[in-house]
């Protein structure tokens, strides 16, 4: 059944319950594509890397990714997220996900710090 209030189903966003089953599967990589001030008021403890969506050398900083690992990326509300997500995909990043915003994270009991 339609949720109007579920998002949209691109294969990039993703839901924090199927962030939730797919990490417990599949570690991954965990991306906080926030600012650096944003990163240091409060992030999840699981965080692998911060690389700044509006910085920019964000592609050539992604660019340097392996391409055959999973990533999970998520900002304050899970916009920047989404676009850097799209773009990894045009990329060519088979494996990337937007898992939304920093508070529904913690919110949904992943431990920040």
């Amino acid at each position: 059944m339609f949720n109007i209030f579920s998002k949209p189903s691109s294969g990039v966003d993703i839901s924090v319950n199927e962030f939730k089953e797919m990490v417990e599967k599949e570690r991954g990589v965990i991306i906080d594509v926030r600012t650096k001030g944003e990163y240091d008021q409060g992030h999840l403890v699981q965080t692998d890397d911060l690389i700044d969506f509006m910085t920019p050398d964000f592609r050539d900083k992604v660019g340097k990714l392996d391409k055959d690992k999973t990533y999970y990326l998520y900002c304050r509300s899970g916009n920047r997220s989404g676009q850097a997500a799209r773009i990894m995909k045009g990329m060519g990043f088979d494996q990337v996900y937007n898992i939304g915003g920093f508070e529904e994270l913690r919110d949904a009991g992943f431990e920040a710090e």
